[in-house]
């Protein structure tokens, strides 16, 4: 039985699940090569030290950036709530002042009529 084809939402969500993965492997390259450098420059620990230093400081590296991803997600959702509740409220002004305006033009329409 064949499956039907993926839907436009579930298309998405793999794409972000990909390109999620990517980044990550790209932050863990970026960490690893920082520790190495970061080792390197202590030549007089023997290579388990440096290694078991190196492992650390990656993992660190990787633990900082999920923290700010975080951070920055939850921010982005915050401003999210903020703006739409503010759009929401102009727009439930600006059809209040276009109601106000249509009603005055029609009462003025029927004072003009009830005048001729």
């Amino acid at each position: 039985m064949e499956q039907p084809p993926p839907t436009k939402q579930e298309t998405a969500a793999g794409i972000n699940k990909i390109e999620g993965y990517l980044l990550y492997q790209a932050e863990l390259r970026t960490a690893r090569s920082e520790a190495e450098a970061f080792v390197r420059s202590m030549p007089w620990l023997t290579t388990a030290e440096q290694n078991e230093i190196a492992r650390r400081y990656a993992e660190q590296r990787v633990n900082l950036s999920k923290q700010m991803l975080r951070a920055i997600a939850a921010r982005c959702t915050e401003l999210n709530s903020t703006y739409t509740a503010r759009y929401l409220a102009l727009r439930r002004r600006l059809l209040g002042l276009n109601v106000a305006c249509l009603l005055l033009s029609a009462a003025l329409c029927f004072g003009l009529f009830l005048l001729s």
